[in-house]
């Protein structure tokens, strides 16, 4: 159904939805705004470098909306949901996340942070894909799910003061904690906005289900990691920016993954095992890959921001075909 078509002849219905997304990108960019500005003031009240705030702090709050779906998902049984969930977001957080806020601003690249901290993602990747080699997700899986929390929240701890600026906060831990929470309600409520309106807008159109959920609600699940690293790079709070994506993409596995590990233990889909989860380690190479190459120009610039993008847009592209085929 075309757009002109579909709007002469229930126009009203249009109405909601389309506010529902104006109302969702206004919370967003709002949400984005305070949520930095209460992260970096609290990275500098705890003494922690700006770049383990964002992967630790902000990289669990932006990963909410990934545990609350995962969770229901496994509440009712749907494990492949709750998996494809994890894996899909760290997928789109690498592809366009990423890829979206080099292309805004590019992000300067620290020695520490390449070498250290990229190598440590692609590990974790690999590791814990030994959690596949039975094609099962169970209790056990869950467990070693949770000592890897630990051991991150142990790493983190060890990393609390590499320091890389001595600026001094200008909020209390209080007023911090207030916009950190309220930019993250913003974020979340606005994201949900978003991809109702536009879900509700699809289907007016006629757009098939299998489209709506493979494009709106997939990107609509990274809203908030996208929000927060824009808004972080426009700021010039590079290390929240990349820490965010980083710390989103452990924290989609160490926490979200236990829910059908726990809850609806059981089979894997052979498709995540063959398709999605090695896309996901791909991507993380590919990264790895991109940040040694642009050690030299310290930056991580639009040239590899436009790769990342182009490398999710071209797994998208062949999820579509390879569904549609099916």
């Amino acid at each position: 159904m075309a757009l002109a078509e579909a709007l002469s002849n229930d126009p009203g219905g249009f109405a909601l939805p389309v506010a529902a997304i104006v109302a969702g990108f206004v919370a967003l960019v709002l949400g984005a705004d305070r949520f930095v500005l209460g992260a970096k003031n609290i990275a500098l009240r705890l003494g922690m470098s700006p770049l383990m705030v964002g992967m630790v702090v902000v990289g669990v709050g932006t990963s909410a909306p990934e545990m609350l779906v995962s969770a229901m998902a496994a509440s009712d049984g749907d494990a492949p949901i709750a998996i494809g969930n994890a894996i899909g977001s760290n997928i789109s957080n690498l592809g366009l996340v990423l890829g979206i806020t080099a292309l805004v601003a590019p992000i300067p690249l620290q020695p520490a942070l390449v070498k250290r901290e990229f190598p440590f993602l692609l590990g974790l990747m690999g590791v814990y894909a030994l959690m596949f080699v039975d094609h099962r997700l169970d209790h056990l899986d869950g467990i070693g799910l949770l000592a890897g929390i630990g051991f991150v929240a142990w790493r983190s701890w060890r990393q609390r003061g590499d320091q890389e600026d001595v600026d001094e906060a200008t909020l209390s831990m209080r007023a911090s904690s207030l916009w950190f929470a309220l930019g993250l309600a913003l974020m979340i409520g606005g994201s949900r906005g978003i991809v109702w309106g536009a879900v509700e807008t699809a289907r007016g159109l006629g757009i098939s289900e299998l489209v709506i959920g493979l494009t709106i609600v997939a990107i609509g699940t990274s809203l908030p990691e996208i929000a927060a690293s824009i808004a972080a790079a426009l700021k010039r709070e590079h290390a929240l920016a990349v820490g965010n994506v980083l710390g989103s993409n452990v924290f989609n596995l160490l926490l979200v993954l236990p829910f059908p590990a726990f809850m609806a233990p059981g089979e894997v889909d052979p498709a995540i095992i063959s398709r999605d989860y090695p896309v996901m380690v791909g991507m993380t190479a590919l990264l790895v890959v991109l940040g040694f190459l642009g050690l030299r120009a310290k930056r991580l610039g639009r040239v590899g921001g436009t790769t990342l993008v182009a490398a999710y847009l071209a797994y998208a592209t062949w999820l579509v075909l390879h569904v549609a085929q099916r």
